[in-house]
């Protein structure tokens, strides 16, 4: 199974936000798309950063006034992507080994074509082992 296929069945909308913009403004954005993390792009096609709602408590225990601070100031910028092509098994390590919930996924340019959470992953997973199952399960009640 490949990244790809989980794009295929989510959709490939990232949600994103430029560096520039006030925290308060990527608050609003988490809670009016009902996601926990947004890519961080002065474009909407290169990833500068990634930012998430565990981002935001943190900054905003260590200031308040944070609301207000530009994106970047809390933005992790060392962000960990992949390719379409990869396959779930290496996001898996890759999410596991780095403690890292969202993936954006890039496109061999370099462009941004979609994200995959952790959610996504275990979903896909799921309807895998699903349809494992009942193949295997009339595999066996048509044997006997």
């Amino acid at each position: 199974m490949r990244i790809s296929d989980i794009l295929r069945a989510k959709g490939s909308t990232v949600t994103t936000i430029r560096p520039e913009d006030p925290v308060r403004v990527l608050v609003a954005e988490l809670a009016r798309h009902n996601i926990g993390a947004l890519v961080v792009s002065a474009d909407g096609s290169t990833v500068a950063g990634i930012v998430s709602e565990r981002d935001v408590a943190r900054g905003l225990h260590d200031d308040a006034a944070l609301l207000d601070a530009p994106v970047s100031q809390i933005m992790t910028g060392d962000v960990h992507t992949r390719a379409p092509e990869d396959s779930i098994e290496d996001l898996m390590l890759l999410m596991t080994e780095r403690r890292i919930r969202h993936v954006p996924v890039l496109s061999g340019g370099g462009a941004l074509v979609g994200i995959v959470s952790i959610g996504d992953v275990v979903k896909a997973r799921i309807s895998r082992l699903e349809f494992e199952m009942e193949q295997l399960e009339g595999y066996i009640s048509g044997v006997g």
